[in-house]
């Protein structure tokens, strides 16, 4: 059965659809972020970012806000999965300073990323979107949590029940967050409230 999409197509609009990934959409999105900022991506930007139809991205995604919250993964990803460099960290202050530098690599790739307004343009009425960004989130706080509990350094009966390797990452990555908003990456504040609660 024919894609209702594709229907009235020739063969070669078809394979120029079949020709563009959603990897090649999502860099094309991500490319249009940081020239012009959110405003610039829409499924006709995109596709002529792509050299193809608005046709061919609605092939990969059903709405402007499908393919947004997909971009803002896809933001989030390339500011801190790199798998071919994948980071092991031993103690929570590396572990601080690397994410303060990946802030500070997102922000002058992609400008006014991590400003009050994009925060709340990702959350209101985009869930997808919300839905991926708090994924990711997820995923970097289960990460600083378990550098938490693998860090040997940390003195002695510092965490209990009553007080979780969890509740503290999501402390230091508020404080994080609030750091990025402000537009400041230096973590010395962070790593001496690091220093003297943990160690």
């Amino acid at each position: 059965m024919k894609n209702k999409r594709n229907a009235g197509m020739s063969k070669g609009e078809i394979m120029n659809r079949l020709a563009t990934s959603k990897e090649d959409i999502l860099a094309a999105s991500r490319e249009l972020i940081k020239e012009n900022g959110w405003a610039a991506v829409s499924i006709r930007s995109v596709a002529a970012k792509c050299s193809v139809s608005a046709g061919t991205i609605y092939n990969y995604y059903e709405s402007k806000a499908e393919l947004l919250g997909a971009t803002i993964e896809s933001v989030w990803q390339e500011i801190f999965f790199h798998p071919e460099d994948e980071q092991v960290f031993h103690d929570v202050t590396t572990c601080i300073s690397w994410i303060y530098e990946r802030f500070k690599y997102g922000n002058k790739r992609f400008p006014g990323f991590f400003s009050l307004h994009s925060f709340a343009f990702m959350k209101e009425g985009k869930d997808d979107g919300k839905k991926r960004m708090m994924r990711t989130w997820g995923h970097i706080l289960n990460g600083l949590c378990e550098v938490l509990k693998n860090d040997h350094k940390i003195r002695p009966g510092v965490f209990d029940e009553n007080f979780t390797e969890m509740q503290f990452a999501e402390i230091l990555f508020s404080l994080m967050l609030v750091s990025v908003i402000r537009e400041d990456y230096d973590p010395s504040s962070v790593l001496m409230l690091i220093n003297k609660t943990l160690y």
